[in-house]
């Protein structure tokens, strides 16, 4: 690290102490670190893995959610319109937070996230917060140029103030999604943000698959962002079901590893665009499913 580097560091050192201690107290009941503090030993990192109700999106949304209980999963991510997805609106419009209450039970899921990329976290604020509350996901903005990406970062998580304070008054957290020629793009805007955001509700969904697109290190911008990651896209850039964990090429265990390492509060989430039929989704789900447990105990034991 150069001399011009130094400030920097110890900027996003004291944003993530004191974001993480933030964040901690209004989290309570997660697994804690592996490693011992103040001579006491901690858990290990327990691996979770949560399933996105898009892969099945041509199934209504009571039988998504049994698939994804099928699957193992611990814990579901719901999405708005993306690509036609029906199941967001399906339970805005016809079974409500109690139906929704209902189905997860029935299938031992809880809710974890709704992906408002269609529609915005401030349409199903409501619901979220009354079906439990949990995490939205979201994009980001425009592309910005590297000059100003400090004054754009700033702007932007600024003018995110009035969905914050729905997250506030709904029990829920808003995590934005880093994508290709966006704001939240590269490493160095994954640091900006980190070294601005000061709110303990609001974090950051990571998709490895766009990070590859530009590559850049899904390990390194893991431990960039530490205690702010509240979302985690097991996704590679590959083509078909090659985008999944187990079918594509990438060895997927430094990523669990750097998840363990920053003590990631969270579910994995294995996930693919372009959903193939349910059965042959189902099948290679529990493929990646059993590869990203493999990378877990690799990950644990090293």
């Amino acid at each position: 690290m150069d001399n011009n580097q130094q400030p920097l560091a110890r900027r996003q050192f004291l944003a993530q102490t004191a974001y993480g201690t933030a964040a901690a107290a209004m989290m309570p009941g997660l697994l804690a670190s592996s490693r011992a503090h103040g001579g006491e030993e901690r858990k290990p990192w327990k691996m979770r893995l949560s399933g996105s109700s898009i892969c099945f999106s041509k199934l209504p949304i009571e039988k998504a959610l049994a698939r994804l209980a099928d699957l193992g999963y611990e814990a579901v991510d719901v999405w708005s319109g993306h690509a036609g997805c029906p199941h967001l609106d399906d339970v805005l419009n016809r079974l409500g937070p109690n139906g929704l209450q209902e189905e997860l039970e029935k299938n031992n899921l809880k809710l974890y996230t709704f992906s408002v990329y269609s529609g915005g976290y401030r349409k199903y604020a409501e619901l979220l917060g009354k079906a439990g509350g949990g995490v939205a996901v979201q994009g980001s903005a425009g592309p910005v140029d590297p000059k100003e990406l400090t004054t754009r970062m700033k702007a932007y998580i600024e003018g995110l103030k009035p969905l914050l304070e729905l997250a506030e008054k709904y029990d829920s957290y808003l995590a934005i999604e880093n994508h290709g020629h966006a704001l939240l793009d590269s490493l160095d805007s994954f640091k900006a943000f980190v070294d601005i955001n000061r709110h303990p509700r609001l974090g950051i969904a990571m998709a490895p698959y766009h990070l590859q697109a530009l590559n850049v290190s899904t390990e390194e911008a893991i431990r960039v962002v530490g205690k702010q990651l509240f979302f985690f896209y097991a996704w590679q850039k590959s083509p078909g079901t090659a985008q999944l964990p187990g079918i594509g090429p990438v060895d997927c265990t430094p990523w669990i590893k750097a998840l363990a390492e920053v003590d990631y509060k969270w579910y994995v989430n294995p996930f693919l665009h372009g959903e193939p039929e349910p059965d042959e989704t189902s099948a290679v789900l529990a493929k990646s499913n059993a590869y990203l447990k493999k990378c877990y105990a690799k990950a644990v034991r090293g």
